[in-house]
């Protein structure tokens, strides 16, 4: 489905992008802990932006000491979980909205993982499209700070030396693989070795060729009334292909990681990345002379019918069994306050989640932002699936069809049954 409410949101948070920063925030981001315990342990998987984010609450709170942990998505979902199984996991974690993956709110607070945060101040400030997946059982589990899309990052520098421009057209996007390889810079680094990085494109084709033409495709599969295999999901898959055979990605993206396709892209080797904006971030920390702008990508001849995946990204939330609960619960208001979002935003590249959110638009997300305004974007696809099951088979599935194990039939088949079977 489309997101109207997200649009106004975006519209809200953005219109107010030059004001100078509100210098209130949470009134207990400028006071101590309280507590004798002023060592919180954070894990994340927002490198490259919660650092800095880190090292403002500390400095805005005297003698507390953060150990934080970073990771990629892949490590970071099997450590936390095994750590929650067993005692171990740290005070703050990294928090998926939806119900796409084993540490997503739906399933981590369902198992009892999560600290309510429903009292919170900014708990019901976040608006409805949000809510709906960043609460369980009417609860909220989890803060959200930034709103994410994805789409074709592209490396300006790299496209004025090819002579190339984005393509705005589905042929146009092949002839312009083509052309780039023949250039010897391929147009897309694409990080597959890393599991999750496999969801991308096609999520980035779905959103067009799947809800371009059915904004009602959730509500009919909710209601036993369409299927992935029987619908144009077939068709973004072998698009996907169709885009491989044309030359697209660099070389061996099955071994290829998720850091190395960033290295790849931020230096010239490709023209660009397929991704989410948070990777933008991390390309200019890898060339900060470089300038990167994100556009939707092509997947039919009629950019009118274009629809780009923007949802909640990942916020942060409290382990039930935080050995410094309230020192965690006052870095999750942190992170939430009008200083901490802005700055999360500014470096990570994402979007306000809360209205009234003193935060610029970084340029480079012109586009999205665009999109979101004018209501042409669809939730990341797994944030409303009935389990994680169905988004694992198919990240597993599309690796599979492209190291020749399988087919997309079979996996779309395979998805079917996942999404059958519920909670």
């Amino acid at each position: 489905m489309r997101t109207p409410r997200l649009a106004a949101l975006i519209a809200v948070t953005t219109a107010v992008g030059l004001l100078a920063a509100c210098s209130g925030g949470t009134n207990a981001g400028s006071q101590s802990s309280g507590g004798e315990n002023k060592t919180l342990t954070v894990a994340s998987v927002d490198q490259g932006s919660v650092e800095d984010v880190v090292k403002a609450f500390e400095a805005a709170n005297p003698g507390v000491k953060v150990n934080l942990t970073t990771g990629g998505a892949d490590q970071y979902q099997q450590q936390i979980r095994t750590q929650l199984t067993s005692g171990t996991a740290p005070d703050v974690m990294t928090i998926w909205p939806g119900n796409g993956n084993p540490m997503t709110v739906f399933r981590a607070a369902k198992n009892g993982y999560l600290l309510d945060l429903s009292d919170r101040p900014w708990a019901g400030k976040q608006p409805d499209p949000i809510k709906k997946v960043s609460q369980y059982d009417g609860k909220t589990y989890t803060g959200v700070f930034g709103v994410n899309g994805i789409g074709a990052i592209y490396n300006q520098q790299a496209l004025a030396k090819s002579g190339l421009t984005p393509p705005t057209t589905w042929t146009g996007l092949l002839s312009f693989c083509k052309a780039a390889a023949a250039k010897g810079t391929p147009a897309f680094a694409l990080g597959n070795q890393d599991l999750w990085v496999n969801q991308l494109v096609v999520y980035a084709l779905v959103a067009t060729v799947v809800y371009g033409g059915d904004p009602d495709f959730d509500k009919k599969m909710q209601a036993g009334e369409a299927t992935f295999a029987n619908s144009p999901w077939k068709t973004a898959l072998a698009k996907q292909i169709e885009m491989e055979k044309a030359g697209c990605f660099q070389k061996n993206p099955l071994g290829t990681s998720y850091e190395a396709s960033q290295t790849l892209a931020a230096t010239g080797k490709t023209l660009g990345i397929i991704q989410g904006n948070w990777v933008v971030a991390l390309l200019k920390g890898k060339n900060p002379s470089g300038t990167f702008i994100m556009k939707a990508l092509p997947a039919t001849d009629d950019p009118a019918t274009f629809i780009m995946p923007a949802a909640a990204g990942a916020g942060y939330g409290v382990n039930a069994k935080a050995k410094n609960k309230e020192l965690a619960i006052k870095f999750v208001d942190y992170v939430m306050s009008p200083e901490g979002m802005s700055l999360f935003n500014k470096k990570q590249g994402s979007l306000p989640s809360l209205p009234g959110t003193t935060s610029a638009a970084d340029p480079s997300l012109a586009e999205l932002s665009k999109y979101i305004t004018d209501a042409r974007t669809v939730p990341f696809m797994d944030q409303l699936w009935p389990n994680p099951k169905v988004s694992a088979n198919m990240i597993t599935g599309i690796q599979d069809v492209f190291s020749g194990k399988t087919t997309p039939d079979k996996v779309l088949a395979r998805m079917d049954t996942d999404y059958k079977a519920g909670e």
